[in-house]
């Protein structure tokens, strides 16, 4: 399938109601991208199968903390998913096809494996999008505890999300509401695509880096910064006129931006050159 179609289909599928968005599927057209062979039925029938193994799994008393020890026990100690500590920043950890097939992933994926399997077997969960590290927790706001799903689904509470988020920063951090706070359809494909345009960025892959950014363009389309990128990666690829265009849309939401500046004589520069 050819990227113009993978891109339509996501936007099809975003522009739902949040609601409505279908995860899995808008994770495997973002995939496709990458992977134009890859067929989306395929891996959805994949995890419908994995959560028909759940269900047969599922004991009688089946209470919130035993349907997640089935999930755990089926997902880490069956099928060996686990954590990508070794290669962290691979962006195969961000696609849902490489995920499924070779069961590393990053917390925003491994979840989304976890969300998935979870609605099918009639457990809602939600993602949460802490700082640092995702995770999921059952819907509903008298479910105090959050599940890990990079870490072999440890089971947390407040106390223990207050701890991982110091093992990730490496200091003490004052814990906030909205560092639990849970996240919408959108704003959880905004990060897996924010994942690959940081992977794709730091690896100097500008064209991949620009089809991420104008994917979460797709999503927020009003986000400045996004918009900022966007243009400085036209300005590196050549896309005079398009760069133009989003410099001076930039400057126009955030006139006062500490890079306003650079962003003016970037603009100055185009000109002159034009």
């Amino acid at each position: 399938m050819s990227d113009l179609r993978s891109r339509q289909l996501f936007q099809q599928e975003i522009n739902k109601s949040d609601e409505q968005i279908e995860l899995a599927i808008s994770a495997l057209y973002i995939a496709q991208e990458d992977y134009p062979n890859l067929n989306v039925i395929d891996y959805l029938n994949i995890l419908d199968n994995m959560a028909s193994d759940v269900i047969e799994r599922l004991p009688k008393q089946n209470y919130p903390l035993k349907i997640i020890q089935t999930i755990n026990s089926y997902l880490y100690d069956e099928l060996k998913f686990s954590g990508n500590v070794i290669n962290y920043y691979d962006p195969c950890n961000s696609f849902l096809n490489k995920v499924i097939e070779r069961r590393v992933g990053i917390p925003i994926t491994l979840s989304l494996i976890y969300l998935e399997i979870a609605k099918r077997i009639k457990f809602p969960m939600v993602g949460v999008g802490m700082p640092g590290h995702f995770l999921i927790r059952p819907q509903g706001e008298e479910m105090e505890i959050f599940v890990d799903p990079f870490n072999r689904g440890d089971i947390l509470f407040i106390e223990d999300c207050q701890e991982r988020i110091m093992q990730v920063y490496g200091q003490p951090i004052t814990m906030q509401s909205e560092f639990l706070a849970t996240v919408s359809n959108r704003q959880f494909l905004a990060r897996i695509l924010s994942n690959l345009k940081a992977i794709y960025l730091n690896n100097q892959q500008l064209e991949k880096a620009l089809a991420a950014v104008e994917r979460l363009l797709l999503l927020f389309p009003n986000v400045a910064v996004e918009i900022r990128d966007r243009g400085l990666m036209y300005y590196q690829t050549g896309r005079w006129v398009a760069a133009v265009k989003d410099f001076e849309t930039y400057l126009q939401k955030a006139p006062d931006a500490q890079d306003a500046p650079v962003i003016r004589r970037l603009l100055k520069q185009l000109d002159n050159n034009g």
